[in-house]
């Protein structure tokens, strides 16, 4: 009997029309998301004054939608293991389109807060999802640069967060913004019908067939002998629960230092995806300057994610990381002196690659270190635990804002952040016994030993 190693396959493949799709709607997925998270920062002004809350209130409403992302990264993240990633896809979806809807026509900050608590559910059980089906299908020569060009969705959907709120907001209110994310519930039928499912769950359901057209979209023009099986590596077939196979076979303390600098990377992203229009607003600039100037944030973000994934495909990932982490908290101090506003949006940009664009990357890291069975898992549990950081980060920075220090103390306190995930990337064990070659229990094919259809 023949075998193929689905990942060998993957990871041997050449770039092709196959990957373009992947990309595609792994991308749309992801604008949508980060289109979704953006929102309550660009709308967070009009929202104070509509509804007369206070900085603190308004932290903690900033701060719901991240409660309930922290539980939906790691409920969706484990389950989509369990279930395959195109319900799950489809099940944060749903959640994340609706909901974000709904909050257009609640009136006080508990309604608003219990519905972007839901809306939450979903916008962060998506991303370990598409981070996983990313890095799974990817060829291994550009994983990190195409799981970045992925991620940039994020900051894509920021940009077009901030471009509509400077068109709706002003004419229609803070709602329109809200109730135009309901659109993409539309997707779902064509999720489930084009969006490849996981390898790893494909074989635990012995769906040879479909594994089959899988090994021919990754190889076109390859012929596989009759009654080939599609087999995965070893250390994808280790039986047990998910979550505790994260601190098996040495993983553990790597796994502890992946959740501190999701908590660190995801502090910096939130404090200023919730916080930068007000604080510069504060400091003295209108509010279609101080969407402006999210709009470079976001820009920079995908300079900083791209350039990032080149960088960690030619270089060591983790390093790239941690130089970009450390970047981060300088730039972020740099906030704090004067100067003026066409260097200001140029620093405010360099802070977008190194913050929000160096956490997409750290994606792509988390999901290369755990093997393809708990890979969702993986990049769930450490996107969950490190929603901490982006829970905490509306409410610090609220609390600075309402005892009204100086404006540079919040610059400061977010960049001593940056400094704490670098140190932490820093000390991570990159490659290892997660990465062991498969057992072989049969005949075992490499695509290099393969012959052409036409042959």
């Amino acid at each position: 009997m023949h075998q193929i190693d689905m990942q060998t396959l993957a990871d041997e493949a050449k770039f092709n029309g196959f990957h373009v799709k992947v990309l595609l709607w792994c991308l749309l997925i992801l604008i949508i998301d980060g289109y979704d998270i953006a929102v309550v920062g660009i709308a967070l002004p009009s929202i104070m004054q509509q509804m007369g809350v206070n900085a603190s209130t308004a932290g903690f409403m900033a701060s719901s939608a991240l409660f309930g992302m922290m539980f939906g990264a790691m409920l969706l993240g484990t389950l989509s293991d369990r279930i395959g990633r195109r319900w799950a896809l489809s099940i944060g979806i749903m959640l994340f389109s609706v909901f974000t809807a709904a909050t257009g026509f609640t009136k006080d900050p508990v309604s608003f807060s219990v519905v972007r608590f839901i809306a939450g559910l979903g916008i962060g059980g998506v991303l370990p999802v598409i981070v996983a089906q990313m890095v799974e299908y990817s060829p291994k020569k550009i994983r990190s640069l195409m799981t970045a060009l992925m991620t940039s969705g994020y900051a894509l959907g920021g940009i077009l967060a901030a471009v509509l709120g400077k068109q709706l907001i002003g004419e229609y209110g803070w709602q329109a913004v809200f109730i135009a994310a309901g659109v993409p519930v539309l997707l779902i039928p064509f999720v489930l019908k084009f969006v490849p499912e996981s390898m790893t769950y494909l074989i635990s359901r012995q769906r040879n067939d479909e594994l089959a057209e899988v090994a021919h979209s990754l190889q076109p023009g390859v012929k596989y002998p009759a009654g080939t099986q599609f087999v995965v590596p070893s250390a994808d077939r280790v039986a047990g629960a998910p979550v505790a196979r994260l601190f098996q076979d040495g993983r553990g303390l790597s796994t502890v230092l992946f959740w501190v600098a999701f908590f660190s990377g995801l502090f910096m992203v939130y404090a200023l995806s919730s916080w930068l229009t007000k604080l510069m607003a504060m400091a003295g600039y209108s509010l279609g300057s101080a969407l402006s100037f999210v709009i470079a944030l976001n820009v920079g973000a995908i300079v900083g994610a791209v350039g990032g994934g080149w960088l960690a495909d030619k270089f060591n990932i983790k390093w790239v990381l941690v130089a970009m982490y450390a970047l981060g908290g300088v730039l972020l101090y740099l906030m704090t002196f004067q100067t003026s506003t066409e260097v200001r949006y140029l620093i405010i940009g360099a802070v977008g690659a190194c913050t929000t664009g160096a956490q997409l990357v750290a994606y792509a890291f988390c999901g290369q270190f755990y093997p393809m069975s708990i890979r969702s898992t993986g990049i769930g549990m450490a996107s969950g635990v490190g929603r901490l950081g982006a829970i905490a980060a509306p409410l610090l920075i609220g609390q600075i804002v309402a005892l009204e220090l100086p404006l540079e103390q919040n610059f400061v306190v977010i960049g001593g952040f940056g400094v704490l995930g670098a140190i932490a990337l820093a000390f991570i064990k990159h490659g290892g016994p997660t990465l062991a070659a498969p057992q072989e229990t049969a005949r075992e094919l490499r695509p290099s030993q393969l012959t052409p259809e036409s042959a």
